[in-house]
């Protein structure tokens, strides 16, 4: 008798052992995966990542490092909170991906939002590389990969098209893609471009929503000055509200001083600031300001050129026998100091865009 009850009573602790440790699997299957966890669940997730194009090394079940980076990438590409946790809207979003990955007729223009740019790979680039080729901007193999090549087919696409050509592929040119495919005559082009070669019909490009983008930070453009009919190249290292650039060489100095008659001035000047073929009307004012040419850059300095007394060194460029930066306004964009338009700027700018027009077509 005593026997019998021990085994019933073993019975259900068994039957009880048994639902707790399903409660368990079933909690676990629904957890949030995070940098320090391991187990089969993460295993999964890393082949997953591995799929959809974000995880390069071998999976090992374990959440470190390169599982938290691949995580914080794709969050990054969609748009979500990158905090590299796989929550309930990030593991949505990886079964949804997995699930349209498997369909044949993906293409480019259903990326669920993801931004395409320089440097990705997988077969959301591959879509878009055969969408591109199909509309005659691609002329090779679809690899995977958005290298330079996918970034020139971009940009020629988008301006041909009238969309600020930076070579990313992000919403509005996923839409225009998606037009083209469905009716070409259905989106007429702004211009008449050969492999990317682009005349404007109108210099006057706005600074915040278009000029800006262009002549990102980081960007070497050539200044051609109206007046002299002399140019020169630069560099856009600062600004904000508008374009705080350094000439690129001594030599371009020389040229740049040349032109305002041997002196430093803060008189404006007309000019065409020309970015990889897209041309701009633009004015610069000639004074070098905020900066020392013998100290490192970004560090707070005493003495800066242009009166500018201590702060922030803004002196990017060196060896170029110019300490600090100068100012190239466009239209519409303002001063740092009073956030304002510059009427006398913006005059200079309207001069460049007649004389644009009259000279370049």
């Amino acid at each position: 008798m005593q026997n019998k009850r021990i085994a019933r009573a073993a019975g259900a602790i068994t039957i009880v052992c048994v639902l707790f440790f399903s409660s368990l699997s079933v909690s676990a299957a629904s957890s949030i995966l995070k940098k320090g966890m391991r187990g089969d669940e993460v295993k999964q997730l890393q082949i997953n990542l591995k799929t959809l194009g974000y995880f390069n090394a071998d999976t090992t079940g374990y959440f470190g490092s390169i599982t938290y980076s691949s995580v914080i990438k794709l969050q990054k590409d969609y748009g979500y909170v990158q905090d590299g946790i796989v929550g309930k809207n990030t593991q949505a979003l990886i079964d949804r991906l997995l699930s349209r990955g498997s369909s044949s007729s993906r293409s480019a223009s259903d990326s669920s939002r993801r931004v395409l740019k320089k440097g990705m790979r997988g077969d959301d680039v591959t879509a878009l590389q055969n969408d591109l080729k199909k509309l005659g901007y691609f002329s090779v193999t679809p690899t995977g990969y958005y290298g330079d090549i996918t970034v020139s087919a971009v940009k020629n696409l988008q301006r041909d098209y009238g969309l600020t050509p930076d070579g990313i592929v992000g919403s509005n040119t996923s839409s225009l893609i998606a037009k083209l495919k469905e009716n070409p005559s259905s989106v007429e082009k702004v211009s008449i471009s050969s492999r990317g070669d682009t005349q404007r019909t109108n210099y006057l490009a706005p600074w915040y929503s278009e000029a800006s983008r262009i002549f990102a930070r980081g960007t070497v453009a050539t200044v051609y000055d109206i007046g002299t009919g002399l140019s020169f190249k630069v560099k856009r290292t600062y600004g904000t509200n508008h374009a705080d650039c350094e000439t690129l060489t001594a030599e371009d100095t020389k040229i740049m001083k040349k032109i305002y008659g041997g002196s430093w001035s803060w008189a404006r000047r007309p000019i065409i600031v020309d970015v990889n073929g897209i041309k701009l009307a633009a004015s610069m004012a000639g004074m070098p300001h905020a900066g020392v040419e013998s100290a490192p850059a970004n560090k707070v300095v005493n003495s800066r050129s242009g009166g500018y007394g201590r702060g922030t060194n803004l002196d990017a460029v060196k060896g170029n026998n110019m300490s600090g930066v100068f100012d190239i306004h466009f239209y519409q964009s303002k001063t740092h100091g009073t956030q304002r338009v510059d009427k006398n700027h913006q005059e200079a700018v309207k001069k460049a865009a007649e004389w644009a027009k009259k000279n370049l077509g």
